[in-house]
C-alpha cells in the first residue's frame, strides 16, 4: 500500500496548477527550492502554524511512491523528518484533493488521513 503525504494549498493556486498540468509550489516552496509536504501526523500542526485563519484552502494527498528520488525526508521543525520534493509535482501523483475548511473553533477541519 502506498504512503500518502500532504500539501496544504490555497484553492486559486491549485486551480492554476490544474490548468497548467503541474504544481511548481507556493511562494515559500519556490523560495526554499523544494515543495514542502507533511505526513499525516504533521499536517494539523502545519496548518495551525503556517495557515492559521486562512480560508479557501485545499488538502492535497500525494502518493509518495510516484515521486521517485526527488522526494527526500529532511530534518525540519523540532528535529522531525519532513518530506520535501525537489522538483515540480506531477499531478498524476495526486491521490485526492479535499477542502480544508475552518471550524467554529478556528482550527482547520481535516478529513481522516491515511498515515
Amino acid at each position: 500500500m502506498s504512503k500518502l503525504i500532504y500539501k496544504i494549498v490555497p484553492e486559486p493556486l491549485w486551480r492554476d496548477a490544474v490548468n497548467h498540468g503541474v504544481f511548481a509550489g507556493a511562494a515559500i516552496d519556490l523560495t526554499d527550492g523544494f515543495i514542502h509536504f507533511s505526513t499525516a501526523a504533521q499536517a494539523r500542526e502545519t496548518a495551525s502554524k503556517h495557515f492559521a485563519d486562512q480560508h479557501d484552502l485545499l488538502l492535497v494527498a500525494v502518493d509518495e511512491d510516484r515521486l521517485g528520488p526527488a522526494l527526500k525526508y529532511e530534518v525540519s521543525r523540532g528535529g522531525a523528518l519532513f518530506p520535501h520534493l525537489y522538483g515540480d509535482l506531477d499531478l498524476a501523483a495526486v491521490a485526492w484533493v479535499r477542502p480544508l475548511p475552518l471550524g467554529p473553533d478556528g482550527a482547520h477541519q481535516f478529513p481522516e488521513l491515511d498515515a
